[in-house]
């Protein structure tokens, strides 16, 4: 049986680097057209690269990863995924920084209960180090607001003739295309202006 090698590669967001990941899976002769690379959470499986990698995995495959945690961050998910490659697939797993983690070693009994309880352990680490940024970001949202910072888009301010503008719009003097154009407010800034607009006359 030919056994083909893949690498699978997850960052959390595009501007993170995934070099060291990289060298890692050649250092294993891995071609990167045999390595795959999402640039996302790891929340859930609900990634393209992973999705396309799982369609290709065969029956003794072997699937590299750097480590648990780029495989996935929910304790769960990566306890069913895990179970969905070894089990139902027959692809072996190999973890690189973490040797015990390589399905390849230790098929008998004991190897097998040592390996769940590593994977079980990892996966806990894992997930619970994605809840522990998620707190901070929202200790860190908190703080920043709390001192005043505003997040998001500043609001848009209407002109000084938004007024004049409205009326003419209201006249049928100008079109819509054309109030926008002339007020600078995005479609729905214009809206919400102008309901305020029309509240206040008929006040």
């Amino acid at each position: 049986m030919i056994i083909r090698e893949y690498g699978y590669i997850r960052v959390s967001t595009a501007d993170q680097n995934e070099d060291r990941q990289l060298d890692a899976m050649r250092a294993f002769g891995i071609p990167d057209s045999q390595i795959f690379i999402d640039k996302l959470s790891g929340k859930d499986f609900n990634r393209p690269a992973y999705q396309a990698l799982v369609k290709k995995l065969k029956s003794g495959d072997l699937l590299y990863i750097q480590s648990i945690d780029r495989l996935g961050r929910n304790y769960e998910d990566i306890q069913v995924q895990w179970r969905t490659l070894t089990k139902e697939k027959g692809v072996d797993i190999s973890v690189i920084d973490m040797p015990l983690l390589d399905t390849r070693n230790g098929k008998d009994l004991m190897g097998t209960f040592l390996a769940d309880i590593v994977l079980q352990l990892l996966s806990f680490v894992a997930q619970n180090e994605r809840e522990t940024i998620r707190k901070r970001q929202a200790e860190g949202i908190a703080a920043a607001r709390a001192r005043g910072v505003r997040f998001g888009r500043p609001p848009q301010n209407p002109p000084e003739n938004f007024e004049n503008l409205a009326k003419r719009w209201e006249r049928g003097k100008i079109t819509t295309k054309e109030l926008l154009a002339e007020s600078g407010l995005s479609k729905t800034t214009l809206y919400r202006r102008l309901r305020e607009w029309q509240a206040m006359k008929r006040r």
